[in-house]
C-alpha cells in the first residue's frame, strides 16, 4: 500500500506530531508498505530522505511552520498516486488533502493531535474569544465530516470533539512510541554533570517551554514542595519561547539553584536523562496524547499531572501516577505526597512500566493500518466541499 502523510510542519521542526509521523512511517515501512511525507518549507541541508516531499512556503517567524496555499505540481501528482492519505493538521494540509484526493477517489484520514480551542488562547491572543471559538466550532466539525475517518489519540479528546459538534464517527487509536529505548535505557546521565546532588529527589519535565504548558504553575508548585522536601531538584528538558520568563520566575521564587534548564536534548539521549530521574511532572492541561508522559512511564517514572483530557487518559490515579485538580494547592499537595513516600513511588513505578506497554508503536500502527485497508476497500461517497459548508456556518454563527 502507498500511504501519504500530510503535515503543515515536519522535521527538523520538533514536536510530538512530527515525531509520531516518523515513528509511524518506520513501523508501516517495516510492515512492507511505502510511506511518503508531504509538507512545506525548504529541504534542510544534508537531507537525503527521498520519501519526504516539500513545497516552499513563507516562513511564519521562528515557529517551524511555512505558509503555502498549494503544493507544487510534482508534489500534487505524487499525493494523487497514494492509496490513502493521512492528514495531521486540519487547516493547510487538510484543505489541500481534500482538494487533491477527492477527485482521485483517495480516502483521507485525519488525526486530531491538538486542543486547537485551548492553543488559540495562547497563540491568537488578539483574536476575540467569540471569534476564535466561532471559527473552530464552524471549521473542525465540518472538516471531520469531509474526511473518511477522524482519529482521536485518546478517549478524552474524542469527547472534546463531540462537544465541539463533530457528528461523524471518531475512532480512538493512541499515538504509539518505540518503547524499547525507554524500557531498557542503555545509559544514565550522571547527575553531577547537571549540577544535581546524587542524593537529590530529581523531578523531570520533558517538553516545550511554552505558555500552553502551564509551567509557571509547575514552578510555583515546586517551590512549595521544596519547603517540605529540601533535597528536591527539577530538570527541564526542552526549550521554547517562555524560557526567559521561567528563568526570571525561578529567581524570584528562590528556586533557581535547584532548577536545571537542560535545553533541547537529542531524542536518542532522552531515555538516558529520564533514567537519571525519580519522578515525572507536568501541570499542562492542553495535552491531547502526551508522548513525553508515555516515555516517562516506560522508564518507570510515576507521573504527577492535572485532571484534563489526554493527561487523565494516560495517568491512572494511584495506578501509574497521581492526578490533581487544576489547582496550585491541590497539585502541590500531590507532589509533596509522592515525594515523601518512597513506598508509593516504588509501587507506582511498577504500574508505570506496565501501563506503557499499551502504547507500543508496532501495535498502534497495526490499528491504523487496519483502518486504511478498510477505507481503501470501501466505496467512495460524494460530499459538499468543506469550504462551502464552512462559510455557510460562519454566516449563521455571526449573523
Amino acid at each position: 500500500m502507498r500511504i501519504g502523510m500530510m503535515a503543515d510542519a515536519y522535521r527538523p521542526h520538533v514536536s510530538g506530531i512530527t515525531h509520531y509521523i516518523l515513528l509511524n512511517q518506520h513501523a508501516l515501512q517495516a510492515a512492507g508498505h511505502e510511506v511518503f511525507v508531504f509538507t512545506f518549507g525548504e529541504t534542510p541541508e544534508g537531507e537525503d530522505d527521498l520519501t519526504v516531499y516539500r513545497t516552499p512556503g513563507l516562513p511564519l517567524a521562528h515557529t517551524g511552520y511555512h505558509l503555502s496555499l498549494r503544493h507544487t505540481r510534482t508534489v500534487r501528482r505524487k499525493i494523487q498516486s497514494m492509496d490513502v492519505v493521512h492528514v495531521h493538521h486540519p487547516f493547510l494540509s487538510g484543505r489541500l488533502a481534500l482538494r487533491y484526493c477527492r477527485p482521485a477517489g483517495i480516502p483521507v484520514v485525519f488525526t486530531n493531535h491538538t486542543r486547537y480551542d485551548l492553543y488559540a488562547q495562547y497563540y491568537l491572543p488578539a483574536l476575540p474569544d467569540r471569534v476564535g471559538s466561532g471559527l473552530l466550532q464552524a471549521y473542525i466539525p465540518l472538516f471531520c465530516s469531509e474526511v473518511d475517518l477522524t482519529i482521536a489519540p485518546s478517549q478524552g479528546l474524542r469527547e472534546v470533539l463531540l462537544d465541539m459538534g463533530v457528528s461523524t464517527p471518531v475512532k480512538v487509536i493512541p499515538n504509539g512510541i518505540d518503547l524499547a529505548p525507554f524500557l531498557a535505557p542503555r545509559e544514565t546521565v550522571d547527575r553531577t554533570t547537571l549540577g544535581v546532588r546524587e542524593d537529590a529527589l530529581l523531578l523531570v519535565y520533558n517538553g516545550r517551554l511554552g505558555p500552553e504548558k502551564n509551567l509557571a504553575t509547575l514552578l510555583r508548585a515546586f517551590a512549595g514542595l521544596r519547603s517540605a522536601v529540601p533535597n528536591a531538584a527539577l530538570l527541564l528538558l526542552g526549550d521554547g519561547p517562555e524560557r526567559s520568563e521561567l528563568e526570571w520566575l525561578a529567581e524570584n521564587l528562590g528556586i533557581a539553584e535547584w532548577l536545571v534548564f537542560a535545553g533541547m536534548v537529542d531524542y536518542s539521549r532522552v531515555p538516558a536523562f529520564l533514567a537519571a530521574c525519580d519522578l515525572c511532572v507536568t501541570a499542562s492541561f492542553t495535552e491531547v496524547h502526551p508522548l513525553s508522559i508515555i516515555e516517562a512511564l516506560a522508564c518507570g517514572l510515576p507521573v504527577v499531572g492535572m485532571e484534563s483530557p489526554g493527561v487523565s487518559d494516560t495517568i491512572r490515579n494511584e495506578g501509574n501516577g497521581l492526578l490533581s485538580k487544576q489547582d496550585l494547592v491541590a497539585y502541590t499537595a500531590q507532589l509533596t505526597r509522592i515525594a515523601v513516600d518512597q513506598a508509593l513511588r516504588t509501587r507506582l513505578a511498577e504500574g508505570a512500566r506496565q501501563s506503557a506497554k499499551a502504547y507500543d508503536i508496532a501495535g498502534t500502527s497495526r490499528q491504523v493500518l487496519d483502518e486504511y485497508k478498510r477505507l481503501v476497500a470501501a466505496p467512495r461517497k460524494q460530499r459538499n466541499p468543506v469550504w462551502r459548508q464552512f462559510m455557510k456556518h460562519l454566516r449563521t454563527t455571526f449573523r
